[in-house]
């Protein structure tokens, strides 16, 4: 393994490193520094376009033909060129010479005196440089239109070869994200495949004796698993490959068994529960038995304890560990602040931070300086037309309803203490917000 890829240097190489208080920005990191001998592994595939949506772009691509492929005509009307128009006094009587139509060839040169019919998306006549709107002319008779004067400046109307992109020039840059634009950019290429990034495989499972599958009864002391399930909903909108594992129990056989399996399945194995100090939560301990753990407490709020590391054989190249905590708000938060992140930028993704806004606290709000704190707020354009936020209530790590009745986190940094009412916070947006 290189030597800036051992945990130890890692840990070296970040200041005031605390595997027991660690802080947010730090843990990201720290994270980023894990994924480097993974992404080199990960590999590259050719998909059809239509297998390709929300994949990342291997490699910069350069447009090989110009788009448009000729001159064209911006609307329906008659092009023209703008030398023959009169500027002031009359207006500019022309003939009509034809029409052209979008999908045929080029039409013949227009003569002097002369205009063309023209649709949009035509090929503009060689002599012509400019389009009339149809509906700013008039027409005496069959053959010929009248134009007002002053009306158009020269090369008005014209979408001209290559204006969107030229022969030769980079079209997406390599991590893309192939939204539907990049999709519908890629065909007008004519491009009918498209080389991307390999999803990292995500080996997802959950741990406790607790846990009980939806739609059977409730036992006694039993809870249901619903983390499990929120993680496989927020993957889903990742170019990631998920491999469910299921529920494993609190025995550290069972525990054993699941993780090496899935080390050796997947890229990434993402776990919930198991990871705090209690007699049973055996996560951590078989965890480091299997592999090596950086880190196991951050100093934030919620989401305190998360387990980062490696697990696997050396051999067979070792998985990144995420362990999440198992309170289900808390595994949200740690999903967003890390597990989303560290896997668009293992799936290719350009390294870019969240999308954040600011916005003036409806109300105060308890901080205490030290640790990063994610609150659940919900945002609205205020009437001062700047947004406002306001904390959705209690903050309790397992109330998750509270998730379901925010837009967004208010992100308090490590530094801040106590935020009065009409005080700038950060917002991390769940999505757009309206």
């Amino acid at each position: 393994m290189k030597e800036e890829h051992r945990l130890d240097q890692i840990a070296a190489a970040l200041p005031g490193y605390d595997a027991q208080a660690l802080r947010v920005e730090l843990a990201q990191a720290a994270i980023a520094r894990l994924l480097a001998p993974l992404a080199a592994r990960l590999g590259n595939e050719t998909l059809p376009l239509r297998e390709a949506l929300g994949r990342c772009l291997a490699a910069e691509l350069v447009s090989p033909l110009d788009v448009p492929a000729f001159d064209n005509s911006a609307m329906d009307g008659y092009a023209l060129a703008a030398a023959s128009l009169q500027t002031e006094g009359t207006p500019t009587r022309l003939a009509i010479a034809g029409r052209s139509l979008a999908g045929q060839g080029p039409a013949a040169a227009l003569q002097p005196g002369h205009c063309l019919r023209i649709m949009t998306g035509a090929p503009m006549p060689p002599g012509a440089d400019t389009v009339v709107p149809q509906e700013l002319v008039t027409r005496p008779d069959e053959a010929s239109i009248l134009i007002p004067p002053g009306l158009l400046r020269p090369g008005a109307n014209r979408r001209r070869a290559g204006e969107d992109l030229a022969r030769g020039q980079g079209a997406l840059r390599a991590g893309q994200r192939l939204r539907a634009a990049e999709i519908g950019l890629l065909a007008s290429l004519g491009l009918a495949e498209v080389t991307v990034r390999r999803r990292p495989r995500v080996a997802l499972l959950s741990t406790g004796d607790e846990l009980c599958p939806p739609g059977r009864p409730l036992p006694p002391g039993g809870v249901y698993d619903s983390n499990r399930h929120t993680l496989w909903s927020l993957l889903q909108a990742l170019p990631v490959e998920v491999l469910d594992l299921g529920p494993v129990r609190d025995d550290p056989a069972a525990l054993r068994a699941a993780f090496a399996e899935a080390a050796a399945r997947a890229d990434v194995v993402l776990s919930t529960g198991g990871v705090g100090v209690g007699e049973a939560d055996h996560t951590k301990r078989v965890m480091a038995e299997l592999g090596e753990v950086l880190f196991w407490q951050l100093a934030m709020r919620p989401g305190r304890p998360l387990a980062v590391g490696r697990i696997g054989s050396e051999a067979a190249g070792r998985a990144l560990l995420l362990g999440l905590p198992g309170n289900p708000v808390a595994v949200m938060v740690g999903f967003y602040a890390f597990v989303r992140p560290a896997l668009l930028a293992l799936a290719g993704t350009d390294p870019a931070p969240p999308l954040a806004l600011r916005a003036r606290s409806a109300e105060p709000l308890r901080k205490r300086a030290g640790r990063t704190e994610y609150q659940r707020g919900i945002v609205e354009r205020g009437e001062d037309g700047d947004w406002w936020v306001r904390s959705t209530g209690s903050q309790g790590s397992g109330i998750l309803s509270s998730m379901s009745r925010a837009n967004g986190l208010i992100l308090l940094a490590h530094e801040r203490g106590e935020v009065a009412r009409g005080d700038w916070v950060e917002v991390l947006p769940f999505e757009g917000l309206n």
